[in-house]
Order: structure tokens, then sequence, then C-alpha cells
């Protein structure tokens, strides 16, 4: 995935509609609608070199209870803008996160398996399954080296420690409350999970797997959501989707603002200075100027979109 400005194609996961969208990246206006896909699609993955979208069909139901789970990840080819296929992953089910590693291989979270599937671009098949110990392991982050993969576990209050070039399960860091969403800094050195009952931050040291520090999230009067650095490190931003709002922190986390956007903000995606924020539950995406820390443009975009990215 990527955030230049030269970035010629822009993709948005309708959750709520049930779509995925390809959008012109400058006008942002609707160019191609795709449908016709199980309940329900959840997130993405943009893996340009491949020349594909990697969309999790997760179920119809959310976390914590999804009783009729999918186990397919759906192919969306970028230049043909179509749905060419799907990985399938059972017996392994709700498939959710996905990231791609240092290894080129995609490692994604199955909720309800509790396992970390692991898929080879090349094939696009699953070739190994790993597990993450968890009740319903949720989101996951991939350390840069590539040698630590962390999956959040929410209703567990852990975070799963796994060897991924050993793909095993090394232990579990306990957080004090439930957790909603992961990101690790660029030197592999310190988790941000972000705390599901109360508007905080927990920092996680790696090397030792305490709590370095709390952040309170100011001016945000619930949880958060998501958490996700700018490609450079230089911006944290967290996304709150029961507060309708995104914080942004500078890079060392000492400086942050809580910025109102729509209803439902969930996951987002940065290009140059600006971050664009998928509303789901109002059917809108909030584009929001870095250096200014303020909404410059906002847009209608499907039903409710989750999650959108560039290539």
């Amino acid at each position: 995935m990527t955030d230049a400005g030269a970035a010629h194609g822009m993709i948005a996961v309708d959750k709520m509609g049930g779509q995925v969208l390809f959008l012109n990246p400058d006008t942002f206006a609707t160019e191609v609608a795709i449908g016709g896909f199980p309940r329900t699609v959840h997130e993405l993955l943009i893996v340009p070199s491949s020349g594909l979208a990697y969309v999790p069909i997760y179920g119809d139901g959310i976390h914590g209870k999804n009783p009729n789970p999918g186990h397919v990840i759906a192919l969306i080819d970028l230049k043909g803008r179509t749905h060419i296929g799907d990985i399938d992953l059972h017996p392994y089910v709700s498939p959710h996160t996905l990231k791609l590693a240092p290894d080129g291989l995609i490692y994604v979270t199955c909720e309800n398996s509790a396992v970390v599937a692991v898929i080879d671009p090349k094939t696009n098949r699953m070739i190994d399954a790993i597990s993450s110990g968890s009740t319903n392991g949720h989101r996951l982050i991939i350390s840069p080296d590539g040698k630590r993969l962390y999956t959040e576990n929410e209703e567990d209050a852990d975070i799963s420690v796994i060897d991924l070039p050993g793909r095993k399960l090394l232990g579990k860091i306990k957080t004090p409350h439930a957790l909603a969403g992961i990101a690790i800094t660029a030197d592999g050195k310190t988790l941000i999970a972000v705390d599901d009952e109360a508007p905080a931050l927990f920092l996680v040291e790696t090397a030792t797997g305490e709590i370095a520090r709390t952040i309170p999230l100011e001016n945000i009067p619930k949880p958060a959501q998501i958490a996700r650095f700018r490609p450079d490190y230089k911006v944290l931003a967290v996304s709150s989707v029961a507060g309708d709002t995104v914080t942004l922190f500078d890079g060392d986390l000492k400086n942050q603002t809580a910025i109102p956007v729509g209803k439902g903000a969930m996951d987002m995606a940065f290009r140059s200075d600006d971050l664009f924020v998928g509303c789901q539950f109002d059917g809108t995406v909030h584009v929001i100027d870095i250096p200014s820390r303020k909404v410059r443009h906002k847009f209608a975009c499907g039903t409710g979109v989750e999650s959108l990215g560039f290539f």
C-alpha cells in the first residue's frame, strides 16, 4: 500500500453496503462498485507489486458474536477492477486483519479459530496456520524487522507474541483492560495497544513485556479503536468509532489533537499530508489535513466504509 501523492488508484471497502469500491483518487468519485460478496467485506490489504487487493469475508456478525463466520479472502484485480477469485481458509474462520510481512508472506487473524493464517501471495493459497492462544484474536501487527508478530486479543486483555520465522507462540503480554487495536514503533521497541474500556493507549516495551506508560486520550469521551502510523512513523492516528473522532499524535507521542469527523470513525489511509478516514455509520470519508490538524474535505462514499487505501 502506498501513501504517495502519485497514487493512481483508490479502494474503499464498504462494509455496510457489502461492496468494494474503486474511487477516482483525485475527485473521489466512485468509478466501479463490485458487489455480490457474502457478508461481510472487512478490512483491506493492497499489494501493488502483485496487482491485487485482499479483502476478508468476515461473516455476518461482529467481534465476539459472529455465529455465521466467513472463511475466504476475496481477491481483487487492481488493473481490471474485478473480483477474480477467493482464497479459502477452511477450516479456519472469521478472517480479519491482514498484513504483508518482510518475508513476503501475508498473515491474517482468523478470530473464531484463534489462529493466524499464512498465505503465499505467489500462489494465493494458505500454507500454514499459527496458534495465537487467544479467545478471538482481533488485530495484528508485525515488527519492522519481521521477527515478531503480535495479535491483540480483545476480550482476553492480552497480546500474543509470535516468533514469525519459527511460526510459534512465545507467550502473552497482559494488559489492564480489553483491547481494540495495535501498532508498533519504527524501531520495534514499543507496542501501542488501544484500550477498549477507557480512552487511553498502553505503551508496551517489547523487550520486557511491561507497560511503560499509559497515555490518556484528551477530549475523547469513549474508548478508541484503531491505531495506525503514517509510513514515515512521524504521525500516529487513532480512530474512535464510538466517539466520532480521530486523534493525531506526533511521532514521539507527546502531543495530541482530537479532531471531530463523521459517525463511526474506523480505519484510515495516509496520502502525503492527508489522512482519509472511513466513517462507517454515515457513509462519508473525511479528509484531515495533518499539518493544520483540521478536516479540509469530506465526501459521500458507499453506505458505510470501514477500510480504504491507495495504490
